[in-house]
């Protein structure tokens, strides 16, 4: 079947979020249902690019929006960067569309949608996360703070952005590093990810608000909720997943074999997979 360029090329659009704009790539027809994909930090929009074409490629309108402070969405003039003011942007994309939605994030874009989409269950068919949960292993975090720390004063080169980012996800280093260069920014002469560096601020980075944040949310949640869990998670036990289900008792729990937390990287087709077969239960074309 020939494909029309919007599934494969997508276009970029902006929509309001809480005070700032929420800029997306946006794959397949606007008038099909609309599935909505947040990433996790540090990451930008096109984390999710696989799966939101697979998603256009079946028919409904797939969209990859960067997070408040990352990629080319706006920076927070007041720098909250708290996992409420990343719910409400998902709440002001929700009532942009005002029809029924899903909502897929990976760590801190599955937080966003989890706070956010458990508040519009009239509207939102389908959460659907990779590995977050409102309880986390302390140990795994600390490492993502770690991460985002030693990012702090930046890089000489791709290359040895390239070597601190295949040091953390624990994954082969890219042969080719020119791709990382969408993902950086240049600033005195030194290469900086592409996020505002408040968003990394130790106020920010898994306060006790945040997991009472994501507690009320998984308890309100009515909508339909898939956790994806990654068999080596450092971040997601089983523990967590114990506690998350007598929160949500709707909550389903499948496992990605053989992959740690970052496991939908830049390469998330499979992930795709499980997602359409959700997709066609809950939000039926």
């Amino acid at each position: 079947m020939m494909q029309s360029p919007g599934m494969t090329i997508p276009t970029r659009i902006s929509l309001p979020g809480n005070g700032l704009e929420m800029v997306a790539d946006a794959y397949g027809d606007p008038a099909a249902p609309p599935v909505c994909f947040f990433h996790g930090g540090g990451q930008s929009r096109r984390s999710w690019a696989g799966s939101a074409r697979r998603v256009a490629q079946a028919g409904y309108y797939g969209l990859t929006f960067d997070l408040r402070g990352h990629g080319d969405s706006g920076w927070a003039a007041d720098g909250d960067y708290l996992l409420e003011a990343y719910g409400r942007d998902v709440e002001s994309i929700i009532r942009a569309f005002d029809r029924p939605i899903a909502l897929v994030g990976a760590s801190r874009g599955g937080q966003s949608v989890l706070v956010g989409g458990s508040r519009h269950a009239d509207l939102v068919r389908l959460i659907m996360l990779a590995d977050v949960a409102p309880y986390m292993v302390d140990d795994g975090v600390d490492d993502i703070r770690d991460f985002f720390r030693a990012s702090d004063s930046g890089f000489a080169s791709l290359e040895e952005a390239a070597d601190a980012l295949h040091a953390h996800l624990g994954q082969p280093r890219l042969p080719d590093v020119s791709g990382l260069a969408k993902s950086m920014r240049e600033a005195d002469g030194r290469l900086f990810w592409h996020w505002d560096p408040r968003t990394t601020a130790p106020e920010f980075l898994h306060p006790p608000s945040e997991g009472e944040a994501l507690i009320d949310a998984a308890r309100r949640a009515r909508s339909p909720l898939v956790l994806v869990k990654a068999e080596l998670s450092e971040i997601v036990s089983d523990e967590s997943v114990r506690q998350f289900r007598a929160l949500a008792p709707q909550l389903e729990v499948e496992i990605a074999h053989g992959v740690g937390h970052m496991f939908t990287g830049d390469r998330n087709d499979a992930f795709a997979d499980r997602l359409l077969h959700h997709l066609a239960l809950h939000l039926p074309l």
